[in-house]
């Protein structure tokens, strides 16, 4: 099943991720710069999942600033929805089935506290043909975390091709693979895991590259229950990886 990119939906969950929604916008919009040459129309849709704090406001700037900046000469549409969900299975989903009903064919997935890389959606097209990729992330910032922690970390990471990691931060797929897997389940946390399972159980083609490259927040105040935080959480106050 090989997914023809013409048009790529990007969706970004959000809630109150005021500290870092404006970099993670500004990162996408130098990863679509690197595919101004190229015929791709490119979406792209925030979630804002019941934001109690200035994240609207930071999307509504953004988006009027990107107008009026127009440096991107690309056909590229930015949108946001509002839910009251606060579930980021369902934020994802919301928005994947939004930017597919709109024509995407290829689905890039983020999160509001990350930063893609320049080169993020160029990795992607150059990784095909695929149903999905799993691609990997950095931590940005090791200050506030113990020397035995980042040891741990490194430890433990496989930043390489053939990887294993699944990260809803760095995750993308056809429409018709997500589709044909059912979708993200309306879970609190690892929705990603399982729909990479599902499409495991099809017999999807499922690429794990480390050249499609995320940095991801080293906090450790997590939104998601067990997600990226409480993972940073557990290397930080125990004596061995998991």
């Amino acid at each position: 099943m090989k997914a023809e990119i013409r048009s790529i939906g990007i969706v970004i969950p959000a809630h109150n991720e005021q500290d870092h929604l404006l970099a993670c916008l500004t990162a996408l919009e130098h990863a679509i710069a690197a595919i101004k040459h190229l015929p791709v129309i490119v979406r792209v849709l925030v979630v804002l999942d019941r934001c109690t704090d200035d994240s609207l406001a930071i999307t509504q700037h953004f988006y009027t600033d990107y107008l009026q900046r127009a440096q991107v000469q690309v056909d590229v549409q930015w949108k946001y929805v509002e839910c009251d969900y606060q579930c980021v299975g369902q934020a994802r989903a919301l928005g994947v089935q939004q930017v597919i009903d709109l024509g995407a064919s290829w689905v890039a997935c983020s999160d509001a506290d990350s930063r893609v890389h320049s080169d993020w959606l160029l990795q992607q097209l150059n990784q095909q043909p695929a149903d999905a990729i799993c691609g990997v992330v950095e931590v940005d910032s090791w200050q506030h975390l113990s020397l035995e922690t980042q040891q741990r970390y490194v430890q433990h990471y496989q930043d390489r091709h053939n990887h294993q990691h699944i990260h809803g931060a760095n995750l993308s797929f056809s429409a018709a693979a997500y589709h044909l897997a059912g979708g993200f389940l309306p879970l609190n946390c690892h929705e990603d895991v399982s729909l990479i399972e599902q499409m495991r159980e099809q017999g999807l083609n499922i690429v794990w590259s480390n050249q499609v490259r995320v940095t991801t927040s080293s906090r450790l105040l997590a939104r998601a229950p067990e997600g990226f935080a409480a993972f940073l959480n557990h290397l930080e106050h125990t004596l061995a990886a998991p």
